[in-house]
């Protein structure tokens, strides 16, 4: 799956994305048929132990890129620029987008996006970077406009369409919108010829994206605007507890589990 392929899609069939971060999830992700895997700076605080996003470097998105690329072979797979890896001098921002394609085998680069990142945007896919723009909720943004709900009225709104066809003018193949109202997602989807992804931002979008984590139930809990279709995470409490209990009981390991060699049985 390539750019070219999602931006078809538009109007004419749900486009499907998830996030992921290791070669195992991203096997089945893309087995399922998933058409994007986003490798999410999400990873900072869903497997790095960090509290948010912003302290996810250039390297670490890198390494987990490289690894759900090695394991996808049909779905897009698309790395997110860290905090501060665009949006400072224009020509590192390149650079640390091209390393995505380069080396970690990516197929394009999603970028949290402002009026800052139109000239960006048009740049690289100048150069052969495929770019999915980001408007609406943006993380890396939270110490400005906190993590709440963009877009709920009339100048906000309009300010959201008008950086969506921007970008869209400027190249990008696709928009992620993140927690607007649905009427705005509706809006923006209208405005567009390139497929809007929502996350919280109602049906009327091409298609939708969540983390993968509230989509399996690993996480604690799920944002108001998700689903969890699984229970991972009490099946793996599950699974641990039990193994904690069968090693103490001894059961664990049973005679299956064990091999035995005759040459070294006078061995003490």
């Amino acid at each position: 799956m390539r750019a070219k392929d999602i931006r078809e899609k538009a109007g004419e069939e749900p486009i499907t994305m998830l996030t992921a971060y290791d070669a195992p999830t991203a096997e089945l992700v893309d087995a399922a048929g998933v058409d994007m895997i986003l490798v999410g700076d999400s990873i900072g605080n869903l497997r790095l132990g960090y509290e948010s996003t912003l302290p996810v470097t250039v390297d670490e998105i890198e390494s987990a890129t490289a690894a759900v690329a090695r394991a996808a072979q049909d779905a897009m797979v698309l790395a997110d620029m860290p905090f501060l890896s665009f949006g400072a001098d224009e020509d590192e921002a390149v650079e640390n987008c091209g390393r995505m394609l380069k080396e970690a085998d990516a197929d394009g680069v999603k970028l949290e996006s402002g009026p800052h990142t139109v000239e960006l945007t048009r740049r690289l896919t100048r150069i052969g970077v495929p770019v999915q723009a980001h408007l609406g909720l943006t993380p890396q943004r939270e110490n400005e406009t906190g993590l709440f709900r963009q877009g709920t009225d009339e100048e906000a709104a309009r300010r959201i369409v008008d950086l969506a066809e921007r970008h869209e003018d400027a190249g990008a193949f696709s928009l992620v919108l993140e927690h607007v109202p649905a009427n705005v997602g509706a809006a923006v989807s209208e405005a567009l010829d390139i497929p809007t992804i929502g996350i919280g931002a109602g049906p009327e979008c091409d298609g939708q994206v969540l983390t993968v984590d509230e989509v399996i139930g690993l996480s604690e809990g799920v944002a108001p605007f998700s689903k969890a279709f699984g229970d991972v995470r009490g099946e793996m409490q599950d699974a641990i507890s039990g193994y904690k209990d069968a090693v103490e009981s001894g059961e664990f390991p049973a005679e299956e589990h064990s091999h035995y060699e005759e040459d070294v049985d006078d061995l003490y």
